[in-house]
């Protein structure tokens, strides 16, 4: 299977909820999957397998997220099933579930059950058509590519005014500046959060450089520990996260001394504890997602090493994955940014170019963050990747990510 979340945004640029997509088969290798771009069986609903196999919040820490049904999978059994997760649940019917009796007593029925309900792909001409399954519904997405949604947000507003709105598929920060200008949206998906700048700004806050020396002295050659535990020393947050690590790895051990909690990691478990942590200082004034997104990225490659027959290059893969939103950190376009730090040729042409020998890798995780199934279906079978693989090594860093970073 196949799995990945797309955030949901408010106005703050706080995460609110976010959609999961899956796929349970190779796309390429079965056609009748293409068009339903999300559920592949006749009556499964894979977002639900998904959930059940894990712990809920090891996808989504108190979040929402939007399921996809289709026409049939909306009268599936498992939704009768694990009440408990009920209320976080979003199911996000498509247009193939019509404005007809049989669908809309089901929908009530839902409703009843504690579901909230959301649609999309919702045809213009027939708004009035859907008049009954849109006073059920919670929300409704509009695709800012495919139709006029600032018309189509007067319309539902006057019409449906309890309905939560959501502008998706928004290209650009400063679309997304233009709707939030507009008001009247809850909700904002698409790339416009993780988009490059084409120019920087002339100087990188001083707090930041102290970061950027942190992470340059332990990607170094030969680091010392002791040199890195003074740089830790300066940032109070970083000394409180260092001593929880060192706590919960050595509960009956006493911490003298930051250096002492340093050299109780060791060089190599050190390293990868300061790609992390600092990561999410570096971030600190960003959305939330995006130091989610680096530390994601970063376990996802390294995960995905020997799929790609670099197990030898995984910490460089996680360097890569970590720092592929350096840009937006650090408000320079991707070449200055990379300036400021050490990373190797393979890196610095992976990031910059998108040549060399981890250019596929970088690509595969961009493409799998956008659930292009058809993409990612292309290259397992090129790399003969096998699916299962590509699941747990997305999985495995959801659950790294929320050990390291939530708790």
């Amino acid at each position: 299977m196949l799995v990945t979340l797309i955030p949901l945004f408010d106005e703050e640029m706080s995460v609110r909820a976010y959609s999961l997509f899956s796929q349970k088969q190779n796309f390429l290798l079965n056609p009748s999957l293409q068009g339903t771009g999300v559920n592949d069986g006749a009556s499964n609903i894979t977002g639900l397998e998904v959930i059940q196999s894990m712990d809920l919040d090891t996808l989504s820490s108190e979040k929402e997220i939007f399921v996809p049904v289709n026409s049939i999978s909306v009268f599936s059994e498992s939704l009768e099933q694990d009440r408990a997760m009920r209320n976080r649940l979003v199911l996000l019917m498509d247009n193939s579930v019509l404005p007809q009796t049989i669908y809309i007593e089901r929908l009530c029925r839902l409703k009843d059950m504690g579901y909230k309900l959301a649609i999309r792909k919702l045809p213009v001409q027939q708004f009035e058509a859907y008049r009954e399954i849109l006073r059920l519904v919670d929300y409704i997405l509009l695709d800012h590519k495919k139709i006029d949604i600032s018309k189509a947000r007067i319309y539902f507003s006057k019409v449906y005014p309890e309905v939560k709105l959501c502008a998706g598929n928004i290209q650009t920060q400063e679309i997304f500046e233009e709707l939030k200008a507009e008001g009247g949206y809850q909700l904002y998906e698409g790339e416009f959060y993780r988009m490059p700048v084409t120019r920087g700004q002339t100087q990188v806050a001083p707090l930041k450089v102290n970061y950027i020396e942190l992470l340059n002295m332990v990607n170094g050659d030969d680091f010392e520990l002791t040199k890195a535990a003074d740089v830790i020393g300066r940032d109070t947050a970083l000394v409180i996260s260092l001593l929880k690590m060192v706590n919960r790895m050595s509960v009956n051990s006493e911490i003298t001394s930051i250096r002492h909690a340093a050299a109780m990691l060791g060089q190599r478990e050190l390293k990868k504890w300061i790609n992390a942590a600092v990561a999410g200082r570096l971030y600190a004034d960003k959305p939330n997602e995006i130091t989610r997104l680096s530390l994601l990225r970063a376990k996802f490659a390294e995960n995905l090493a020997p799929a790609f027959e670099k197990g030898a290059q995984a910490q460089e893969l996680f360097l890569m994955g970590l720092f592929s939103v350096l840009d937006l950190i650090l408000d320079q376009p991707m070449e200055e940014a990379l300036h400021l730090v050490k990373v190797s040729k393979d890196i610095r042409d992976a990031l910059v170019n998108r040549t060399g020998e981890f250019a596929q890798v970088l690509e595969f995780l961009l493409s799998y963050e956008s659930a292009d199934w058809q993409e990612i279906s292309r290259v397992m079978i090129l790399k003969k990747i096998d699916m299962n693989q590509v699941y747990e090594a997305y999985i495995q860093s959801l659950q790294w990510y929320r050990e390291l970073y939530i708790g």
